[in-house]
């Protein structure tokens, strides 16, 4: 089975049992994942540390509420401000783009690929749209333990390549697909039949991803492998929204830097390393969110 999602989603726990978070330690949740799935607590941790900090730009609520619950001392060791900012800016950027999406459909899908404890349907309270959640098996036990299953929020297990997930969406509705911190394991290859794929199982879909250009591949291998992960190489990147775009049938709608709000927003309450590399990234175009109609 294909393994996706270097994240877990944080927002609010539902439990069974008052105690059934509690007895299931961190330690005992990063035991049951392997590879990739060994970053899935990175951007949790990010998000915690800004809405610590810097709540008027981002605050995840549902993940401070699992801050007890996950282990974090090896991603605080080496972490620093500007890469918990640059995981968080992928999701205020991605928040930004998916109400745009909710706004102008009175009835649609958000499909959340490589969900792990992402929280993006408690932060967007949205009333006209279904969340489904994609992830492995062991990533949706996870999900499911630490934050329950809502009516509009469908938790699904499975491979993103095998597609046996799709037949539990509707796709007749107009379809939002966020691939967050995901693309990046594979080969260009593959994500662009992933992309085809899709493109030709839904009438109106559209697509928002992360990526960086190869530059930014080399630099991010080289924080998760100080973070104690050796088994999750990255590989895909892209130079040319434009071109990658042409590759796979899908019309470019829009490729966003990553710091453009950040940077107004915090200004100078940023440490100074950190504004200086977010205004090279943006500049570089060393971290972007690219968005398709398919």
């Amino acid at each position: 089975m294909a393994p996706f999602s270097p994240r877990v989603k944080e927002n609010g726990i539902n439990r069974v049992k008052d105690n059934q978070l509690e007895e299931q330690t961190g330690a005992t949740m990063m035991s049951k994942l392997q590879g990739v799935a060994d970053t899935l607590f990175i951007p949790l941790a990010a998000r915690i540390y800004v809405s610590k900090r810097f709540p008027e730009y981002f605050f995840d609520e549902r993940a401070m509420s699992l801050e007890k619950e996950i282990p974090t001392e090896s991603i605080q060791k080496n972490s620093s401000e500007y890469f918990y900012m640059a995981s968080v800016a992928r999701y205020y950027n991605l928040d930004l783009m998916t109400k745009n999406f909710l706004s102008t459909h009175k009835k649609c899908n958000v499909v959340n690929i490589g969900a792990g404890l992402e929280t993006a349907y408690f932060r967007l309270n949205s009333q006209n749209a279904v969340f489904y959640e994609v992830d492995l098996p062991e990533v949706i036990e996870i999900r499911r333990m630490a934050l329950g299953e809502e009516p509009r929020d469908v938790l699904i297990g499975g491979d993103m390549f095998a597609l046996d997930w799709m037949r539990s969406i509707d796709n007749s509705l107009p379809s939002l697909f966020v691939v967050s911190g995901v693309f990046q394991y594979y080969h260009e290859k593959e994500i662009i039949k992933f992309i085809q794929d899709i493109k030709q199982a839904f009438a109106y879909g559209e697509l928002i991803f992360d990526a960086t250009n190869e530059k930014g591949v080399k630099y991010a291998n080289k924080y998760v492998k100080k973070t104690g992960n050796t088994s999750a190489p990255m590989h895909f990147f892209i130079n040319d929204c434009e071109r990658f775009a042409q590759k796979t049938g899908a019309a470019l709608m829009e490729c966003r830097p990553f710091f453009i709000d950040a940077r107004k927003i915090l200004a100078k309450k940023l440490k100074i390393y950190t504004r200086i590399v977010m205004k090279f990234v943006d500049m570089s175009s060393r971290a972007i969110l690219i968005q398709l109609k398919l």
